[in-house]
């Protein structure tokens, strides 16, 4: 999961830009960078860290021009720690490209030999957005015989690097001396958005993970980026969209409106909002079924993603409605923190009970996800340490038993801890007098109540169901081995130079 923004502004977009990586920053937290175009120059500065943290002021002025793109970044695939995995990547040719990616490709190792075969490029990292970088560097070299870029060769190179690509991508790509170009995925699998701002020195656009960034600063959301679609931006301002997927279908990633994105979003018509209020109506008449009633005292929301839907449920069945749990918000999202050592130690710093609204009662807890089990299980333990009586859990979204591959850090089944064990052997780990998981068909009934054009989801962490098709269980295998690999081991991942040194030895 990460957080994309492209900017074509009427004068310096570096502060558009940082602006824009602190209403995404929730999309990630483990790297932010900024690169903007002067000309045929770039100027780039990232680093590992929150966004407030890796820029400077002197950062800042160095990033001069007038056309930019952005990125906060958790790791998926590549490196947890290494700064070389921050984006935006570039390279020289053709023209001068920076890119911004958003998803996870599941051709990666094929598309590396690819590139070291037959393309005559290197790759440095292990990362796969560096790869589809060079994938499409090589589509615009051909559609343009690297001379003379206009926009329908930029739609003749996304349409080249769609054949090639498999997975889930969104990306922003800034063209040094040309502009922007915004592009999703044949499936639509990650979200992508933009809009429109009027200025006494001309239009700006800009392209944006989620409405809410465009929206926050001052920008008319458009629409979405219909799956397939690419966009171009002109540095003149003109405007350019284009179907490039010979097929492409609108599945949007279901754990999106769970937990991913801002509550204040809208993603393919749908409030993320208004989604997870009917996420909580549905659940209620779950814990209807489950729970006596009379059992439950008061229900609390474990802050922030599951307050929608847990206000929704108390209301539904005419519950009190209290906030148990106060967050600290300068600790950061325990789901994406790597270690479960260290994810395990940040709830208690996370999270501060409110003793008086526990003592002496039965209270039902609602979270919108249950990954690993490991926060639930520590929360359950505060929860009755602040003496409630019974305490009883209720999960907005089914239990997540496949690894996601698309972009989500949840990839190896050993890690989930629906994965092996059934719902009341998860109860008993956790430690709670009841368990109820929402259904699979009311989460999509409760998105699709918010947009009734949708009429599919990637739901493959909930499912199974890989709707790219190329991912086989010996694919799974595979990446969970290299993740869980030593590093520096014959089986960790390894970049394509060093593959080479080693052929050639």
């Amino acid at each position: 999961m990460c957080g994309i923004v492209g900017v074509v502004g009427s004068a310096l977009v570096n502060q558009l830009l940082y602006d824009a990586l602190q209403l995404l920053q929730h999309r990630g937290q483990d790297a932010a960078g900024i690169a903007t175009a002067s000309g045929s120059k770039f100027h780039m500065f990232k680093g590992n860290g929150l966004a407030r943290d890796v820029f400077r002021t002197r950062n800042m002025r160095s990033l001069l021009g007038q056309s930019g793109i952005a990125q906060v970044r958790y790791p998926t695939a590549g490196s947890a720690y290494s700064s070389e995995e921050a984006q935006p990547f570039y390279v020289n040719a053709p023209f001068g490209l920076a890119l911004a990616h958003n998803g996870n490709l599941t051709n990666a190792e094929q598309l590396k030999d690819e590139m070291f075969r037959i393309d005559r490029r290197h790759i440095n990292t292990n990362s796969d957005s560096e790869v589809l970088l060079n994938v499409l560097a090589h589509e615009l070299q051909v559609a343009s015989d690297g001379l003379v870029l206009d926009s329908q060769a930029v739609f003749r190179a996304v349409a080249g690097m769609h054949r090639r690509l498999r997975g889930s991508y969104a990306l922003v790509l800034l063209i040094a001396g040309y502009g922007l170009v915004g592009v999703r995925d044949p499936y639509g699998i990650r979200p992508l958005c933009f809009g429109v701002q009027e200025t006494d020195a001309g239009t700006e656009y800009m392209i944006a993970s989620e409405s809410v960034a465009l929206e926050g600063l001052g920008f008319r959301f458009v629409r979405d980026v219909a799956p397939g679609e690419a966009i171009f931006i002109g540095l003149d301002g003109r405007f350019f969209a284009q179907q490039c997927a010979e097929r492409s279908t609108l599945n949007p990633c279901i754990f999106e409106y769970v937990y991913l994105a801002r509550p204040d979003s809208v993603m393919d018509g749908v409030s993320v909002y208004g989604a997870r209020l009917k996420m909580g109506e549905y659940l209620a008449d779950q814990v209807r079924q489950a729970v006596p009633a009379g059992d439950i005292d008061v229900v609390m929301p474990i802050p922030d993603s599951s307050r929608p839907a847990a206000m929704q449920l108390a209301m539904r069945l005419n519950l009190e409605y209290r906030e148990g749990f106060i967050k600290n918000r300068y600790i950061g999202r325990t789901f994406i923190m790597p270690g479960q050592a260290v994810r395990r130690k940040s709830v208690r710093q996370k999270l501060n009970t409110v003793a008086v609204e526990f003592r002496g009662k039965n209270v039902l807890l609602v979270d919108d996800s249950i990954v690993r089990g490991t926060t639930i299980q520590e929360i359950v333990l505060m929860a009755r340490e602040a003496g409630a009586r019974k305490v009883m859990v209720a999960s907005a979204a089914p239990p997540v038993r496949f690894p996601n591959v698309y972009g989500i850090d949840m990839p190896t089944r050993a890690e989930l801890i629906a994965a092996t064990k059934s719902i009341e052997e998860i109860r008993r780990e956790i430690g709670a007098d009841a368990l109820i998981y929402q259904r699979l068909e009311d989460l999509q009934r409760a998105i699709v109540d918010c947009n009734p054009a949708l009429t599919s989801f990637e739901a493959s962490c909930f499912d199974g169901n890989y709707i790219t098709g190329d991912v086989t269980p010996d694919y799974l295998n595979r990446v969970e081995h290299a993740r869980t690999a030593p590093p520096g081991s014959e089986d960790a991942p390894r970049n394509q130079l060093s593959l080479a040194i080693e052929a050639d030895a």
